[in-house]
């Protein structure tokens, strides 16, 4: 991470592709370059007191891309160590790349569980900068704090997500609600619609009932390396 280290121009991700982003192609060698990674990344960070350092790891897919830490950590199995860090990494690049439609989803699903809500920890009202702003605090507690639970916000940041993205696809579904695309703040409209229409209402729910359903995966996928951490079995 040094100045001399060669500049990867960031990787830009929508929350469809969360989760789908294929890491390197040997096996065996990835895995063992994978845990050795992750292991000295999280120690250095650890070790460290010095802001500064923190900070760069924290914005470190933003310097090198997130393909960078993917062709390291992408392949890792979800309950390890590399595993869960390609997890929140990734998530953060999502919700940088996509701020205001995450804030939305996050606002839609905040009060289906409160205790995960609260968990999380974001300031209300959610918009898309105390989004960003709590993610990068909560990935930085992983440097400064404690490991497990930042896997655990973030695990708690995901179930809001996925509750808000299904409430969405639930109102598309029974043809109540539309999302206008050109709108920044994915402002809502009643409508009648027609038989079109309601067909790609169909067709977005359903990719948002799945993403959702990733989402809760991936939070059950951090809760349980969480406990892992703690009884110092994450590997």
């Amino acid at each position: 991470m040094e100045s001399q280290a060669r500049y990867h121009r960031p990787v830009k991700f929508s929350p469809d592709q969360f989760d789908h982003y294929p890491g390197g192609t040997s096996p065996e060698e990835t895995t063992r370059a994978a845990h050795t990674s992750a292991r000295l990344i999280l120690d250095r960070g650890r070790a460290s007191t010095d802001p500064s350092v923190t900070k760069r790891l924290v914005r470190f897919t933003d310097e090198f891309g997130l393909e960078t830490v993917a062709q390291l950590w992408a392949q890792a199995a979800p309950i390890t160590l590399p595993g869960s860090l390609w997890r929140i990494y990734a998530l953060r690049g999502v919700i940088r790349k996509n701020p205001a439609l995450i804030s939305h989803y996050y606002q839609r699903g905040m009060h289906s569980n409160y205790a995960a809500y609260v968990l999380a920890g974001v300031a209300s009202p959610p918009n898309a900068e105390e989004i960003c702003t709590t993610v990068d605090a909560i990935l930085a507690g992983a440097f400064t704090g404690e490991f497990d639970i930042a896997l655990e916000r973030f695990a708690a940041f995901c179930r809001v997500l996925s509750l808000g993205q299904d409430d969405v696809a639930l109102g598309l579904r029974h043809g109540q609600l539309k999302m206008q695309a050109d709108a920044p703040d994915e402002t809502l409209q009643r409508f009648s619609p027609s038989e079109e229409v309601c067909s790609e209402a169909a067709t977005r729910a359903t990719r948002l009932r799945a993403g959702a359903k990733r989402l809760l995966n991936t939070a059950i996928e951090l809760e349980t390396s969480a406990a892992k951490w703690r009884a110092s079995t994450l590997d």
